[in-house]
């Protein structure tokens, strides 16, 4: 394919799948549950940070995250007990993720609401930059404070050429905005075109077999590589491509 056939394609694709049928099975549903900006980050972020493995179970987990929180995440975050706390944990809650993890996230999403009115406060992207490589690295050192815990692993760090999937993604569903009802666009302080596609196992499979990008390794350097393929597509809405690709690896349509 040439570049307008190509790009003709990714649109095509990014069409069919960027509908609300795609919320059914993906863990964006989970914050699709609330109305409330801070609700919807906090689910959000909390089932953006266990997305690995399978989607089923990654639905299941955070669910029963929700749970937990009584189904009122903000509410909770900002009001638990001490007690609350040493109920999570000895939890199992995902894999690797587990009741020490969860009780460390929440004392820290206490902190940063109490001091910020969102989370879109600790990923401003400056003007200078061309994507979200420092704001990522601003947020760890916000959220995760200087104290060594072993919940740090939990959020990927770009600078240790990281792809960063799961917080990619997680920008996606806050900063994208159109009219299809899958993303939330809530914040309005930060402009899409410096979002990038979440590189996992089906994005970087389909992006190499397209020639979008030339690397094998699902990395930071990755991501760059693939942003500057995409945004010859669409500069202000290159995100929207992570349908196209995910839609297509998952479906196997390529193969």
């Amino acid at each position: 394919m040439n570049f307008e056939e190509l790009r003709s394609f990714l649109d095509e694709k990014a069409d069919q799948y960027n509908t609300l049928d795609f919320v059914e099975d993906d863990p964006i549903q989970i914050p699709h549950r609330f109305s409330l900006k801070q609700d919807i980050e906090i689910a959000g972020f909390l089932a953006a940070t266990i997305s690995w493995g399978n989607r089923k179970s990654i639905i299941n987990s955070a669910n029963k995250m929700l749970d937990i929180m009584g189904n009122s995440p903000y509410d909770f975050v900002l009001n638990y007990s001490e007690k609350d706390l040493e109920s999570i944990q000895d939890k199992s809650i995902h894999r690797t993720f587990n009741g020490q993890d969860f009780s460390y996230f929440i004392k820290q999403f206490n902190r940063i609401y109490k001091e910020n009115e969102s989370l879109e406060d600790l990923f401003k992207v400056k003007d200078s930059e061309i994507n979200f490589l420092y704001a990522i690295e601003r947020f760890r050192s916000s959220f995760l404070e200087t104290e060594k815990h072993r919940s740090h692993k939990h959020i990927s760090s770009p600078y240790k050429n990281s792809s960063a999937k799961r917080i990619i993604m997680f920008l996606r569903w806050m900063v994208r905005k159109d009219k299809r009802g899958v993303d939330f666009g809530i914040w309005k302080n930060i402009d899409q075109k410096y979002l990038s596609i979440p590189l996992d196992v089906h994005t970087g499979n389909i992006s190499r077999k397209l020639g979008l990008v030339s690397r094998t390794q699902n990395d930071w350097k990755t991501v760059e590589e693939l942003d500057v393929a995409i945004r010859k597509f669409d500069e202000k809405d290159p995100a929207k491509y992570d349908y196209a690709l995910f839609g297509l690896g998952v479906t196997k349509e390529l193969l």
